[in-house]
């Protein structure tokens, strides 16, 4: 019999190491191209050529009408070929797209392969022994639109759990060969990395690929490289072998899932955050939150039991700032009544759509009943009274934060000329008097969370709809807030070029002395105010003030907006004959206008804050960059606060810190190429290894109109432009902001709108605020708004209604 079906071909002694994977494969439902098999002993040698052992020719005839017509690829499939030990990948050769009638030619070619001064060379360096003729497969050809290997793990790396693909147009022998290079991806679990411009497969046929090799390594109980193809059917297996390379342990099972969100975070910290910026937001958060549950009645044994829960709150993916969902929602659970209403806790979050029941199932506490409910109820009820008493002091508290803020601010230090040892102090007295005590606007935020909403939910009940268009009238119209005087002041600047003829410029400025005045009191007052104001890295208006200028010259080329005169309601008109409403209605809605401008003025303070120590660690960097220990100033955004204050005090780890800013500056280079990750991702296991995370295509929203949260009223008409920088990007007076989130920064081109349409944010957002101060109708939190919305397309924008319509839009 020389002639050994696919299902038959188990003996390796017989049909060879490939012949007895192929059999395997199919016996396992991989469904390899079906094949036979001619046994080494079907030829022998000749003076000149291989000769076909008699009556071959007539088995090989039948068992191809049996296989199908052609064509056929031709394989080797040697004893030793494609075993645990030594692969022979590549020393037989392989003959393909063969004709019915030329087979017998092709399967003594690949028979006398086996004598070839290559295999033999292989022999001496990698498995010694002698020559041998291999069996010879005849399998089915794939019509491949494209095809080439996989690597259920990583060969060079010797990294397990990455999958490496590479692919070619057509058949994959080239590929093989080393004729041609391919495209090739590296995937995970979680990631996909590589790939070309004009890639060869989707992801969805890269995980395909990648799974297949998984499947492939479980069945035969060791990492494997399969080649594949691809034609009209699918997915094809043609055949698998042990990868030889050495390869690390196998990592310890670890299925833990993490959840990272950045749908709040990224109005903070846009894009990709210098290290610097990260590690002084981490120590924020740590400080503040840890403050923030103590307030609301946690205990310290408890508050330092989870320690790791508070230092834990970001993650920095891909160079971009995330929340730790998991830890925020641990956090909740700690708090006093968390097991009355998870429903209602959770939605302390804020953010976009809910963790998954995996995560949460595992925190907190379950339901309570009997004493245990007492007991949460007792504890809810302490916190309420303290919460009270809190507000009572409110008014005392705010003025001692006031007073440790300008005195940390206000020390005198002079950071042109200070030294590091000076410049860290200055550091730390920030730490210790501000961000250890950052009392005042925790509780003013709280309490201004829970009146807005109270009081946003009474004018509903009460008054209806116009209820609601009250309540934003009252809370983000006021002129007190803080947010909404750079606005003020731009417009006066404005008003003044216009009347003088200046240019709005340094030199324009300069020459009028009463411009000048109001220019240097606003840089006084709001120099820390830029794009993106918390990131360190970010410019400040005082060290570039051309953004300002483009403010000015915008407000004075414009007519003066149309704005309704701050004015109380008619209390007794909306609640005639309802004097108890009235008094409660008129006292809780002045209350809740106070925290919501303490809100807005307080979080000034921060940017002061941030400010002064954008300066400090500038100065530091400068210090650094005199000693010789960096190249520039600047670099320091690239080392970690841990590491700055390290190298001054002491207990720094390396002394090659141009090392770590070249690391670090290259990682973030990289990073910044890349399009952001998703807004909510999980992943299993240690989050680092998740650096990289791909990014699925947002989705774009359909339509002609929808429906957000309006936040100024009026309504406009007019050309939209879609706004990604404002730094480098800038409106056509009377054309539509939209945008995906906007910061104080973005003044410069809030003066030009005529309406402004946001995908994040909310009625207390600095846009809706300064929509309303500029008296421009405002949409926020329209989802996909920048994808969904082209530039140059007209639309109408209802700031009543939240309404936005495109009208040049085809479906």
């Amino acid at each position: 019999m020389w002639i050994v079906a696919a299902k038959d071909s188990t003996d390796v002694t017989l049909v060879g190491g490939k012949a007895r994977s192929l059999s395997r494969l199919a016996e396992l439902g991989f469904a390899p191209p079906d094949f036979f098999v001619i046994p080494a002993a079907g030829f022998s040698h000749g003076p000149d050529a291989p000769i076909p052992d008699p009556g071959l020719e007539a088995e090989l005839y039948r068992a191809l009408q049996r296989l199908g017509p052609g064509p056929y690829a031709v394989r080797s499939s040697g004893q030793a070929e494609d075993g645990a030990a030594h692969s022979h990948a590549g020393q037989f050769d392989t003959v393909l797209n063969v004709a019915a009638k030329d087979v017998m030619t092709a399967a003594a070619q690949v028979w006398r392969s086996g004598f070839s001064e290559t295999v033999e060379t292989y022999r001496a360096v990698k498995s010694g022994g002698t020559a041998a003729a291999p069996a010879v497969i005849v399998q089915r050809m794939i019509d491949a639109r494209v095809a080439g290997v996989a690597f259920s793990a990583d060969p060079v790396s010797g990294l397990r759990g990455r999958c490496v693909i590479s692919a070619i147009a057509g058949l994959g022998e080239r590929l093989v060969s080393g004729e041609e290079d391919g495209q090739s991806w590296v995937v995970t679990d979680q990631t996909i990395t590589g790939g070309n411009t004009a890639p060869l497969l989707t992801d969805t046929e890269l995980q395909a690929i990648a799974d297949l090799a998984r499947r492939v390594e479980a069945a035969f109980g060791a990492p494997q490289d399969i080649e594949w193809a691809m034609d009209s059917q699918g997915l094809h297996i043609l055949q698998a072998r042990p990868i030889t390379t050495p390869l690390h342990a196998p990592a310890a099972a670890d299925n833990t899932l993490s959840v990272f969100d950045n749908s709040n975070i990224v109005e903070s910290y846009p894009g990709v955050v210098s290290p610097l910026t990260y590690s002084l937001a981490v120590f924020i958060y740590a400080r503040v939150y840890r403050a923030f549950v103590r307030m609301l009645g946690v205990s310290d044994a408890t508050i330092a039991a989870n320690a790791a829960l508070f230092d834990n709150m970001l993650g920095r993916i891909d160079g971009r700032a995330y929340y730790n969902l998991g830890n925020w929602y641990r956090a909740l659970a700690l708090l006093p009544g968390f097991a009355l209403n998870r429903a209602y806790m959770e939605t302390m979050m804020g953010v976009d759509a809910p963790l998954p029941q995996e995560l949460t199932a595992a925190i907190g506490p379950p339901a309570v009943k009997g004493l245990a409910k007492l007991r949460a109820y007792l504890g809810v009820t302490r916190v309420g009274l303290g919460l009270i008493w809190a507000a009572i002091l409110l008014s005392r508290t705010r003025k001692n934060f006031y007073a440790r803020l300008n005195a940390a601010l206000g020390s005198g230090l002079d950071l042109a000329t200070a030294g590091p040892t000076a410049l860290a102090r200055e550091y730390r007295q920030i730490e210790g008097t501000l961000l250890d005590q950052w009392d005042a606007p925790l509780i003013n935020d709280f309490l201004c969370m829970i009146a807005f909403g109270a009081s946003r939910n009474m004018l509903l009940k009460w008054l209806g709809s116009s209820g609601l268009e009250l309540h934003n009238d009252v809370m983000i119209g006021q002129g007190t807030i803080i947010s909404a005087e750079p606005a003020q002041r731009i417009a006066r600047m404005g008003r003044m070029v216009a009347e003088t003829g200046t240019v709005a410029d340094l030199a324009g400025v300069s020459a009028h002395p009463l411009i000048k005045a109001e220019f240097d009191a606003y840089i006084a007052k709001f120099g820390d105010r830029c794009t993106e104001e918390l990131k360190l890295e970010s410019i400040p208006l005082s060290d570039d003030p051309s953004q300002l200028f483009a403010a000015i010259a915008a407000h004075a080329s414009r007519a003066a907006p149309l704005q309704k005169p701050a004015q109380d309601p008619d209390w007794a008109a909306l609640f005639a004959g309802k004097p108890l409403r009235r008094i409660i209605a008129r006292s809780v809605i002045n209350w809740t206008k106070a925290r919501v401008r303490d809100r807005e003025n307080l979080r000034f303070e921060r940017t002061r804050i941030f400010g002064h120590a954008r300066r400090v660690f500038l100065a530091l960097g400068r210090e650094f960059a005199a000693r010789g220990l960096l190249d520039a100033p600047r670099d320091v955004l690239w080392l970690t606060t841990t590491e700055v204050l390290g190298a001054v005090e002491g207990f720094g780890l390396s002394p090659d810190l141009r090392g770590l800013v070249a690391l670090r500056r290259a990682e973030d280079r990289a990073s910044a190429t890349r399009p952001d990750p998703d807004e909510r991702i999980e992943m299993r296991g240690p989050a680092i290894l998740q650096s990289l995370a791909k990014t699925t295509p947002r989705m774009v929203q359909s339509g002609l109109e929808r429906t957000a949260t309006g936040c100024s009223t009026g309504q406009v008409t007019a050309i939209a432009r879609v706004i990604r920088d404002p730094r480098t990007e800038s409106l056509t007076p009377g054309e539509i902001l939209v945008a995906r989130h906007t910061d104080p920064g973005w003044i410069a081109v809030f003066s030009n709108a005529s309406a402004i349409v946001v995908e994040r944010g909310s009625l207390l957002s600095h846009s809706a605020i300064v929509a309303r101060e500029l008296g421009i109708p405002c949409v926020v939190g329209l989802k996909g708004a920048t994808d969904w919305i082209v530039t140059g397309e007209r639309l109408i924008v209802d700031g009543a209604t939240g309404l936005v319509r495109r009208l040049d839009a085809k479906l």
